[in-house]
């Protein structure tokens, strides 16, 4: 199976994070032109599963707060050896999979994160498709 034109731009990205770093996939799918496709980033990394490829994907984690990242593989096999890889690389990881952003994360420089929502404001809905509530 060819990855889509869509993949081809998040593997760019994931290859541009340097050694000892880490971003997360919505950072991924922000930088690729993607925003609220952190999902895509993810199918599209596992996609590399038992292929021969020279994408870090390791580099990649789920966001878990404001200034914290966590390996997000359920399977105990592939968050080892992300652990594995990432300690490599000198990125400290918690014994809950967790990494400090402050000190591992990377920002691709002449891109500005996104502004924070301000307290109590509603994140922006996404357009549902019909049928997606239950209704016809």
């Amino acid at each position: 199976m060819q990855p889509s034109e869509r993949w081809k731009v998040f593997y760019r990205v994931v290859r541009a994070i340097p050694r000892g770093r880490v971003s997360t996939y919505g950072e991924v799918a922000m930088l690729a032109g993607a925003p609220g496709y952190a999902r895509h980033v993810g199918h599209a990394l596992a996609a590399l599963r038992g292929s021969r490829h020279s994408i870090p994907w390791q580099r990649v984690l789920a966001k878990d707060g404001a200034r914290r990242a966590r390996i997000a593989i359920l399977d105990a096999v592939g968050a080892a050896a992300q652990r594995d890889l990432l300690s490599r690389e000198g990125v400290a990881v918690g014994e809950d999979g967790r990494v400090d952003l402050d000190a591992f994360g990377w920002r691709r420089s002449g891109r500005e994160r996104p502004t924070p929502r301000a307290p109590g404001e509603r994140p922006r809905s996404r357009r549902r498709t019909r049928g997606s509530s239950g209704r016809s």
